[in-house]
């Protein structure tokens, strides 16, 4: 190649880092001419460090450039100068010292430096106090750790970083310890060091004496995950029962008003229990989950509160974290609830998320001694009619959260007192505690009065209170006893069970006579608002459920005559055949014994669980002593964690925005005549009279003529 200008390249840095970059070998003695200029410099700024070197800084990214080229000249390179930047950190100029990092980490980006040699350095310079070089570091260390990692886990090199950064959350220097402490929680959302020991390292900056780095430890703990949501194959909602089946099974029948709104509740029901799977809860191990002794943690951060003198709001931090860790893992700490009792006033700051902490650390394993304090405290202050209407809806949102999660706190004189609510005159307060009515229907329904259980059905007799610490474990596949039927009505060549021959859905249809005899369950239009999933059928139905248990009372039909009607036409018939009456307990167990020979004798397919979770919503909508068809009702949610717009749920009636009160204004003008004069003159061609002709006058012609329309004074007559 042949050189041109070669007088120039000594001062024009760039062409000769390109010239270098395409032939070395050729360049070689230009290259160590700097290379000699180099050192010199070096030299000399070792002697005054504080000082900025312009010439210096523009060879130190040239040899960054071009070490790649002569490794055996630049090898002690990078090693000079992370000897400068560990003896000269706290007093070199901020330019320079910021160039001799990024010709680091672009050694580094080369492969020429060791990335555990570099990182520490950089973990060493967080301590220093210019801001810029903390930010810039602090990307590096995040990308390069990314970086690192993009292919397979390096887990010797993040065993040895995590083992650092363990040490630099305890460092006398806040800022370098609250800066460690972002950059694993950056690196945890980024799901680079997802694993349970950098989840257990961030726990133990919940106990720093640094506000901040106490602060963005617990904040890490009550971040929301959003994991990447996973969209369900179609084969699964292949196997649920659909509504053209539905559709189909109801095409023959005859065509009337109730058969129409019986198919409306099907679709209905059919489509809540598709929501239902569709946005079934994944187990994710959030950090929470990853923690090593969430008792333990628990009950340090609870002590921690109690000697603390930091502000209400880290308080309310520390006060969250401590009932997510009670709620998620079921712990026991009692001391928990008479803390937060003494914060349960209408006038205290933030009262919501402490309701909410109270739901959070309720849980079955709880003791109801325990929490019976802090509801009785919950519902005198805020469940009292010298309270505004909002506090008393709030007060019964969070006793029905409280209840969802720990049923056994409350007793039947105080649950009955609250449902009596129910017609209170504020629409926001008989809702929250139709809402409490509707909750206990499904966990514990003989603690309501009668006339507020409902109607019963074949899924709401198989409740059985669970006692304090008891768990409800099937050995059987729920349902599983629709296998029997149909397997023997398949053998005697008749559906006598209902079924259609495929097993896809469940017949609907009854005769007229039965359909007139049936009880309507009510208007199941609701207002609208914002509780559309909270009784749908309680406001309307209340005096024809009243009604309905009256007459099953003194007809002894409700816990004796399901052997005369039952929701199995096969079950039914046998019955009648054998002239066999069976109490609830006895059905239940026969159910049982049936579903539990299926489970343990044969193996399970796709179809069979289809046709089960056909009889498993139809035994929801059928009537125990009827063959009513009729909505079930929402099962009470039970999350991990309670959602401040549970408890802060107020139906009122929303206002209407700007925009929707001109469609409406717009919508009423609609077909109607022009605002204005009306002309009624039977002929629009004739004269006008000279009033009329007098308004499209010039004001100046008609002045005189309205002066003289002025009443003149008694005076002025006089003169006249």
């Amino acid at each position: 190649m042949v050189k041109r200008n070669n007088n120039q390249l000594p001062q024009n840095l760039p062409q000769l880092q390109n010239l270098i970059k395409r032939d070395p070998q050729s360049y070689k003695d230009e290259f160590m001419q700097q290379h000699m200029h180099y050192k010199s410099l070096l030299s000399i700024f070792q002697l005054h460090p504080n000082q900025y070197n312009k010439g210096l800084d523009d060879l130190i990214m040239f040899m960054a450039q071009v070490a790649q080229c002569y490794p055996d000249i630049m090898n002690t390179y990078a090693q000079e100068l992370i000897n400068i930047l560990q003896a000269h950190n706290s007093v070199l100029d901020a330019d320079m010292r910021m160039s001799f990092c990024r010709a680091l980490i672009l050694l580094r980006n080369k492969n020429l430096l060791a990335p555990t040699d570099l990182l520490s350095l950089f973990f060493s310079l967080l301590r220093s106090q210019d801001k810029a070089l903390r930010t810039f570091l602090e990307t590096h260390i995040v990308n390069d750790i990314k970086n690192v990692n993009a292919k397979s886990k390096n887990a010797k090199l993040n065993s040895t970083l995590q083992n650092f950064m363990y040490s630099m959350l305890n460092d006398s220097n806040s800022k370098a310890a609250k800066m460690s402490m972002d950059i694993m929680i950056d690196l945890y959302k980024k799901n680079v060091w997802n694993d349970v020991k950098t989840v257990n390292v961030i726990a133990t900056g919940c106990f720093s004496k640094i506000t901040k780095v106490m602060v963005a430890a617990l904040k890490f703990f009550l971040s929301v995950d959003n994991p990447e949501e996973k969209n369900s194959d179609d084969s699964d909602s292949d196997n649920e029962p659909s509504i053209r089946d539905v559709m189909m099974a109801n095409k023959v029948n005859k065509k009337t008003r109730k058969r129409e709104k019986q198919l409306k509740k099907v679709k209905q029901l059919v489509q809540k229990e598709r929501r239902k799977k569709n946005k079934a809860p994944v187990y994710n191990f959030s950090a929470l989950h990853l923690l090593h002794d969430p008792q333990g943690m628990a009950e340090k951060l609870f002590r921690q509160l109690q000697s603390s003198t930091e502000r209400f709001e880290v308080k309310v931090i520390t006060l969250d974290v401590i009932s997510r860790l009670i709620g998620i893992h079921e712990l026991v700490l009692l001391n928990f609830y008479p803390y937060i009792q003494r914060f349960l006033q209408p006038h205290q700051r933030e009262v919501t998320k402490l309701l909410q902490f109270v739901a959070q650390a309720s849980h079955e394993l709880v003791p109801p001694d325990a929490l019976e304090p802090i509801l009785r405290t919950l519902v005198n202050n805020f469940v009292s009619e010298r309270n505004t209407s909002d506090v008393m809806a709030i007060g019964l949102n969070a006793v029905r959260e409280m209840c969802a999660r720990c049923p056994l706190v409350m007793n039947e004189e105080l649950l009955r007192d609250l449902v009596q609510y129910k017609h209170y005159r504020e629409r926001s307060v008989m809702m929250a505690a139709k809402s409490l009515i509707h909750l206990y229907r499904n966990s514990l329904p003989e603690m309501l009065h009668k006339k507020d259980r409902g109607r019963p059905t074949l899924a709401s007799i198989e409740i059985k209170a669970k006692k304090f610490g008891e768990i409800n474990a099937k050995d059987f596949v729920p349902g599983a006893e629709v296998l029997v039927q149909k397997s023997k009505s398949d053998g005697s060549g008749s559906d006598d069970d209902g079924d259609d021959s495929d097993g896809s859905w469940v017949d609907i249809h009854h005769s007229s006579d039965e359909l007139d005899e049936t009880a309507d369950g009510g208007d199941e239009n609701n207002e609208a608002g914002e509780w559309e999933d909270v009784g749908e059928d309680e406001a309307d139905s209340d005096e024809d459920e009243e009604e309905d248990d009256s007459k099953i009372e003194k007809n002894g039909e409700l816990g004796k005559s399901l052997g005369t009607e039952d929701i199995s036409k096969n079950e039914g018939k046998q019955k009648l055949e054998g002239n066999v009456k069976m109490t609830n307990e006895e059905l239940v167990t026969e159910r049982s014994e049936k579903a539990k020979e299926v489970s343990l004798g044969r193996l399970l397919t796709d179809e069979d669980f289809q046709k089960i979770d056909a009889a498993l919503i139809k035994k929801k909508m059928t009537n125990v002593t009827r063959g009513v068809k009729r909505p079930a009702e929402d099962e009470p949610k039970k999350s991990e964690l309670v959602s401040l717009g549970d408890i802060e749920n107020i139906y009122k009636k929303r206002k209407n925005t700007k925009e929707d009160r001109i469609m409406s204004i717009r919508s009423g003008q609609e077909g109607r005549e022009k605002f204005g004069f009306k002309d009624n003159r039977q002929n629009p061609f004739s004269s006008k009279t000279n009033r009329e002709k007098r308004k499209n006058k010039n004001f100046m012609m008609l002045r005189h003529k309205a002066r003289g329309k002025v009443k003149r004074s008694f005076k002025d007559k006089q003169v006249k």
